[in-house]
């Protein structure tokens, strides 16, 4: 297995991509609100993504036929936005941005509550995101894929939830889907070694009931196979000598935090950091 090691230019190039996809994930989130449907969330994207400069990576990939993957509730990953799908209150909803500008690849997503969440869906996505963190606490050169792994499912069995195992993370640069690819489930120690200028993602998706997955009929849509609801939290990262650069941080994800804790944010659709 190859992985790329990307030089200056790359960084700066990897960096600007990712900045967009934050930017465009932000703009999404800033507007969904119970009776919006999937299908604009698409249109969201589409025009955003255009604005900035780039395009959708998502639109086309092996023929998958929207700019972005909307997944509510039991929908692990790759939701089809559709027109009849529509936001209810109580519900969250993964929005997955891939953003290609100037030949390179930035990969971010979040699970945003709609309306008021019940108990079970505050513990979960809350605990999606210390997942996706924890993981990304071990990045740095040296360390081993399984090390991320690892600590991604220390954090879900401590509350009782499943890390889905048919999907992981992946490298990126100029290919949106590149080596390695990252188990989001492991054993410290083991798996390649990751050297500063490496890019890869870390999402894991965390389900309430068992790790099982199943794919609907359209050939995309991935959902639990027991039926109860799945979150996941996406960050691009550039391996560092010391640590890890989160590419897609976005700036907005502190003051939303901050609204998460009032009644105005939750009554509305609150990103968590």
């Amino acid at each position: 297995m190859s992985i790329e090691i990307h030089g200056p230019k790359a960084q700066a190039a990897l960096r600007r991509a990712a900045e967009a996809a934050a930017a465009t994930l932000a703009h999404v989130a800033s507007q969904l609100a119970p009776g919006v449907t999937t299908a604009a969330i698409d249109g969201w994207v589409r025009e955003h993504t255009g604005a900035l400069g780039g395009r959708p990576s998502q639109l086309g990939y092996k023929g998958f036929p929207a700019a972005v993957c909307t997944s509510r509730n039991e929908v692990v990953c790759h939701g089809i936005p559709r027109p009849d799908v529509v936001l209810q209150d109580g519900d969250i909803v993964n929005v997955d941005v891939t953003t290609q500008l100037e030949g390179y690849h930035g990969d971010t997503s979040a699970t945003f509550f709609v309306g008021r969440p019940s108990a079970d869906a505050l513990r979960l996505v809350r605990a999606a995101e210390r997942c996706r963190d924890a993981g990304i606490s071990v990045v740095r050169d040296g360390c081993r894929l399984g090390d991320i792994g690892a600590a991604i499912e220390e954090v879900a069995r401590a509350e009782g939830l499943s890390v889905v195992r048919d999907f992981g993370g992946h490298g990126i640069g100029r290919s949106m889907h590149a080596p390695p690819h990252v188990p989001h489930y492991g054993v410290r120690g083991s798996g390649p070694r990751l050297k500063a200028g490496m890019a890869l993602t870390i999402e894991p998706m965390i389900n309430l009931g068992g790790p099982a997955t199943k794919v609907l009929r359209d050939g995309w849509t991935v959902v639990t196979a027991d039926g109860l609801w799945s979150a996941q939290f996406e960050h691009t990262l550039l391996v560092t000598r010391g640590g890890c650069e989160v590419l897609t941080a976005r700036p907005a994800e502190r003051a939303l935090e901050e609204r998460a804790g009032s009644d105005a944010g939750v009554d509305q659709l609150v990103a968590l950091r």
